[in-house]
C-alpha cells in the first residue's frame, strides 16, 4: 500500500520494503512475498463435493425433524460424522470441505424444487450440510487457517464440464442467506476483520485477501494511507456523509423552484450527484452480476430513474423560449417529479442505518414483506383483469366506453384500498354490473387482503424468531458488498465522477501503471484527506489496543470487560471451587431418560458381578442334596440364581 508520506517524499521506500507485523500474517501478504499454494482443481473440489453428498445421504436415509438436526449435542450430526466430513478431502483438500457443504446445501435445494414429492427430505440434508459446515467453522482453532485456507480462499466447481466463477464460503454463504453458517463464531470474526479492514483484497490481485501490515503499527503517519479508503467501514462513513449531503441539496432544490426554469447551482449539484450514483450502482452490477442485486438496490434505481427523469424534462422546458407556455409545462412536471420523490430520499437513509441492530433486523422484515406481498400482487392482477374485461364488456354497447374505463380503473382501486364506492355500477346491464362489484369487492377485501395480511404476519414471525441471525446475514451481506466490487482506487460516489472523467479519460490510456497509479494516490489523498486524519488516529488507538491484546495472549479483537478485571486474580482449582462445581453440574450433552438408563446399566452390571463371584466361592460337593449345604438355599434357588451345575455358563451369560 502507498504511505501518505510517498506523495510528499518522492525518495520513501517502495511499499516492499514496509515494516512487517509483529506477528505473522493473517493471511498471506503479498504474491512477491509470499507464493500462494496452488489453486485445488475445480474436478478435485466436486469430488469432494460428492463426497460429502453421499455421506450426508446415508446419515439422513429418511425424513427427519429439522430439530433433531439442528439442536445442540444432535443425535444425528454427531462428532463421528463431522470427523468423517472432515476427511472427506484428505488428506490434501481438507481447506475446502466448508465450501463443498455449502455448494451441497445448494445442490439440494435445487434437488429439492425438481423431486418435490421429496422436498421434505432434501430441505432436511440441505440443513444437515448447513449444520455440519458451521460446526466445522467452530471446531476450527487455528483462525490463520480458518480464515486463510477455509474461509477466504477461493474455489470452483465443474458446470457442464466447465469451472463455475470462483467463490469463497463466506460469499457462497451470502448467497445462499446460509443463517446457520452467518451465525458461527468464525464466520463473524472473518467479516468484523473484514468491516474493520485488519484483512483486505491484495493489491496485485483482488481475489486474494492479505492482512493489513500496520494493524499493531503504533505511528500516526503510518495510517496516512489513501488505500484505506477500501475498508467497508470507512466506506460506508462516506457513503452516510454524502447521502446526508444529497439530502440537503434535494431540500434545498425543492424548496427554492426557479418559475422562470433555470438551473441554479443547488439543483446542479442534485443531478450531478444523481449521476454519479446511477454510475456507481452500474458499475457495481457490472463487476458483482445479478448477487448484486437486492430490495434497496431497486428502490434506489427508481429513485434515481425519477431524477433522471425530471432533469430531462427541465432539459426540455430549457429549449424554449422564456415565457414560452410549454416552458412552463415542463419546468412544471419537472418539479412535480421532483417533489414525487421526496418520500423516497427520507426513507434512503435507512439503507445506511442497517448497521444498527435494530434497525437492520426491521429492514429485513421490510424487504421480506415486499417479496411476499409479489403472489398478493401476482394474485390481484388476474383478478382485477378478469372483473375489468366483465365491466367493459357489459358496457360495450355504449358510445362512452373511454370515460367508463378510467371510471372503472378508478372504482376497482378505491376498493382495493378498502374504500369502495358502489355508485355508478347501476348503470352496467343492471343487475349484472352491481353483483359484480359486489363479488369483486368480497373477493378483494375478505380474501386477498387476509392473504396479505397473512403473509406478513409469516414473514414478521419468521424474522423476529431468527433477528439475531438475520441482521448478521444482513451486515455480512454488506460487507460483502464493498468487497465484492474490487477497485484499486476506491472513488466513492459521486467522486467517482472525478474518477472517470479527470483520471480513466484523460490520462489511463497513455500514462505507465506506476505514474497512473500515483496520480489516483495524490487525487484521493485530496478529497480524502479530512477523513483520514481522523480514521489515522481512531487506528493508532486500535494499535495500541491490539499491542495490549497480544501481550496478555488474547485475541487482536478482545476487550476487556469489568467481570475480566479481576479475573486474573482469581485460581478456582486452587481453593477448590472448581472441583465443586463440576461434581454438582448437570450433563446436558445426553438427555436425563439416557442418564438414568445408564446408571441402571451400571448397577445391574455391579449386580451381575457380585453374583458371579458368588458362585464361584461355593464348593460344588455342596449341590448334592435338596439343600446347599450350611447355606440353605435349595436348588431351585441355585438354579434361579443361574448357579446350577447343568447351567453354570448358560446362567452367566443370561
Amino acid at each position: 500500500m502507498v504511505k501518505w508520506s510517498k506523495l510528499f517524499n518522492a525518495g520513501g521506500q517502495d511499499r516492499r520494503h514496509i515494516v512487517q507485523d509483529e506477528i505473522s500474517a493473517l493471511l498471506p501478504t503479498s504474491c512477491r512475498e509470499r507464493v500462494p499454494p496452488p489453486p485445488i482443481e475445480p474436478k478435485d473440489v466436486t469430488i469432494v463435493a460428492l463426497r460429502l453428498k453421499h455421506q450426508i445421504e446415508q446419515v439422513i436415509p429418511c425424513e427427519l425433524e429439522e430439530e433433531q438436526i439442528t439442536k445442540a449435542h444432535s443425535g444425528i450430526i454427531t462428532n463421528t460424522v463431522l470427523a468423517t466430513a472432515k476427511q472427506a478431502g484428505a488428506p490434501e483438500h481438507n481447506a475446502c470441505v466448508v465450501f463443498c457443504l455449502l455448494q451441497v446445501k445448494n445442490w439440494f435445494q435445487k434437488q429439492a424444487l425438481a423431486e418435490l414429492w421429496d422436498a421434505d427430505l432434501h430441505d432436511v440434508r440441505a440443513v444437515a450440510a448447513e449444520v455440519m459446515a458451521k460446526r466445522l467453522i467452530e471446531a476450527e482453532e487455528d483462525n490463520k487457517y480458518l480464515f486463510e485456507e477455509i474461509l477466504l480462499k477461493r474455489y470452483s466447481t465443474l458446470v457442464d464440464g466447465e469451472p463455475s466463477a470462483p467463490a469463497n464460503a463466506i460469499e457462497k454463504a451470502v448467497d445462499l442467506h446460509a443463517l446457520t453458517v452467518i451465525g458461527s463464531s468464525g464466520y463473524q470474526k472473518c467479516i468484523s476483520y473484514l468491516w474493520r479492514g485488519w484483512v483486505v483484497q491484495d493489491d496485485q490481485d483482488p481475489n486474494r485477501f492479505v492482512n493489513y501490515q500496520n494493524k499493531t503499527n503504533t505511528s500516526y503517519w503510518a495510517h496516512l494511507d489513501p488505500d484505506r479508503m477500501r475498508v467497508p467501514k470507512y466506506q460506508n462513513w462516506v457513503q452516510i456523509a454524502m447521502s446526508i449531503v444529497f439530502l440537503g441539496l434535494y431540500t434545498g432544490a425543492i424548496n427554492t423552484i426557479n418559475p422562470t426554469g433555470d438551473l441554479d447551482v443547488v439543483e446542479g449539484l442534485l443531478y450531478i450527484f444523481t449521476l454519479g450514483f446511477i454510475c456507481d450502482e452500474a458499475n457495481k452490477f457490472w463487476k458483482v452480476g445479478r448477487f448484486y442485486l437486492s430490495f434497496w438496490n431497486m428502490f434506489n434505481s427508481t429513485l434515481y430513474s425519477l431524477l433522471t427523469i425530471s432533469f430531462v424534462l427541465r432539459m426540455v422546458a430549457l429549449g424554449h423560449q422564456l415565457g414560452d407556455e410549454k416552458r412552463g409545462y415542463f419546468n412544471k412536471m419537472s418539479y412535480d417529479f421532483l417533489a414525487f420523490t421526496a418520500p423516497m430520499f427520507w426513507l434512503r437513509l435507512m439503507l445506511y442505518l442497517d448497521t444498527f441492530r435494530f434497525f437492520g433486523a426491521m429492514l429485513v422484515v421490510l424487504k421480506v414483506m415486499m417479496r411476499e406481498s409479489l403472489i398478493f400482487f401476482a394474485l390481484l392482477l388476474v383478478v382485477m383483469v378478469g372483473f375489468f374485461q366483465a365491466f367493459i364488456g357489459l358496457d360495450i354497447a355504449e358510445d362512452q366506453l373511454a370515460n367508463d374505463t378510467a371510471f372503472v380503473i378508478q372504482a376497482m382501486l378505491n376498493a382495493v384500498m378498502q374504500s369502495p364506492e358502489f355508485d355508478g355500477f347501476d348503470n352496467f346491464s343492471p343487475p349484472f354490473g352491481i353483483i359484480l362489484y359486489y363479488l369483486f369487492t368480497f373477493v378483494v377485501m375478505v380474501i386477498l387482503l387476509n392473504i396479505l395480511i397473512a403473509l406478513y404476519n409469516s414473514a414478521y414471525e419468521d424474522i423476529t424468531e431468527n433477528a439475531i441471525d438475520e441482521y448478521m446475514a444482513l451486515f455480512s451481506q454488506k460487507t460483502m458488498q464493498f468487497v465484492r466490487a474490487p477497485d484499486e482506487n476506491v472513488f466513492i460516489a459521486p467522486f467517482n465522477l472525478i474518477e472517470m472523467f479527470c483520471l480513466i479519460l484523460p490520462f489511463e490510456w497513455w500514462m505507465d501503471a506506476k505514474r497512473y497509479d500515483k496520480l489516483n494516490d495524490y487525487v484521493m489523498a485530496v478529497i480524502y484527506s479530512p477523513l483520514l486524519l481522523i480514521t489515522a488516529l481512531f487506528e493508532q488507538q486500535e494499535a495500541w489496543v491490539v499491542r495490549e491484546n497480544r501481550r496478555r495472549g488474547e485475541d487482536d479483537e478482545d476487550t476487556t470487560h469489568e467481570w475480566e478485571q479481576v479475573l486474573a486474580e482469581c485460581d478456582f482449582e486452587a481453593d477448590g471451587w472448581d472441583k465443586k462445581v463440576q461434581a454438582t453440574r448437570p450433563n446436558v450433552e445426553v438427555d436425563t431418560a439416557v442418564l438414568e438408563v445408564r446408571q441402571l446399566r451400571k448397577e445391574v452390571g455391579e449386580l451381575k458381578s457380585l453374583l458371579q463371584g458368588l458362585a464361584e466361592k461355593i464348593p460344588e460337593k455342596s449341590w448334592g442334596g435338596d439343600t446347599l449345604g450350611e447355606s440353605g438355599l435349595s436348588k431351585v434357588d441355585a438354579g434361579n440364581l443361574g448357579m446350577g451345575e447343568s447351567s453354570e455358563s448358560g446362567g452367566r451369560d443370561k
